[in-house]
């Protein structure tokens, strides 16, 4: 909000929007529903308030029983065969606390491919060590035993007669995206790890909206003032492991 020409009124009423709405919000519906004049204006009060959801400290790690999984993000690609072929689709890692029945803290990250040292990076950024890691077959994620993982990997073969290896992690992977096909209609890679982070902020705080909305303007406050000309040139998310997404 540093040099804001917009009034505090209508920050909180974004923040409000933004940190409340389940599905999300898009710069169009909240250009209407605050009666903006411009777009712009709408679009960049959301890019600020995304990047304010991460705290700038370390937050916990996941612990006890976690499901670690990766998935592609975007459109369908002609020619390509098989789950794993990645085309132009981003590559983005989760991690979702096991807690019963349901599901706990999640985290999400954009990854530069599924080779082992970037599982077991993405695992040391989420996961406490010692805990019990569930992932599915890929060789890949073998290295996590070496990490001080409990790892329990899981094929599909093995499994019983529609039973999912990973629910919690494949039913927050199918909220993330129909969130982001319903809301934002397409994100580019450019902005994908914000948008990721808009996710696992709502998630984590899904049962307690207005305590959501109290942490985000308390976030607002500890971050370095964000502009149009930073936003346009922050990373998509690559090197973006060794940091908490709370």
């Amino acid at each position: 909000m540093h040099k804001t020409h917009t009034p505090l009124r209508t920050w909180f009423w974004a923040a409000y929007l933004v940190s409340t709405h389940h599905p999300g919000i898009s710069a169009k519906r909240l250009q209407r529903q605050l009666a903006l004049s411009r777009y712009e204006t709408a679009w960049l009060m959301l890019q600020k308030l995304r990047r304010a959801m991460v705290a700038p400290e370390r937050g916990l790690l996941l612990k006890n029983e976690v499901e670690i999984d990766e998935f592609f993000i975007g459109g369908h690609e002609e020619g390509l065969q098989g789950g794993r072929l990645r085309g132009k689709k981003a590559l983005v890692g989760v991690a979702i606390e096991v807690r019963g029945a349901g599901s706990g803290r999640v985290r999400l990250a954009v990854l530069p491919d599924a080779s082992g040292p970037t599982l077991s990076d993405f695992a040391k950024a989420t996961t406490q060590r010692g805990a019990i890691v569930h992932t599915d077959g890929p060789q890949s994620y073998r290295v996590l035993a070496k990490h001080g993982y409990d790892h329990r990997r899981r094929v599909q073969q093995n499994a019983q007669p529609g039973e999912q290896l990973l629910p919690r992690a494949h039913r927050a992977i199918s909220n993330l995206k129909a969130s982001m096909h319903g809301t934002h209609r397409g994100v580019s890679d450019e902005h994908l790890q914000v948008y990721l982070d808009e996710y696992v902020f709502r998630h984590n705080r899904r049962g307690t909206p207005m305590a959501a909305f109290q942490t985000l303007l308390g976030l607002t406050a500890q971050h370095e003032p964000t502009t149009y000309r930073t936003i346009g040139a922050l990373p998509g998310g690559v090197d973006r492991l060794g940091r908490l997404f709370l």
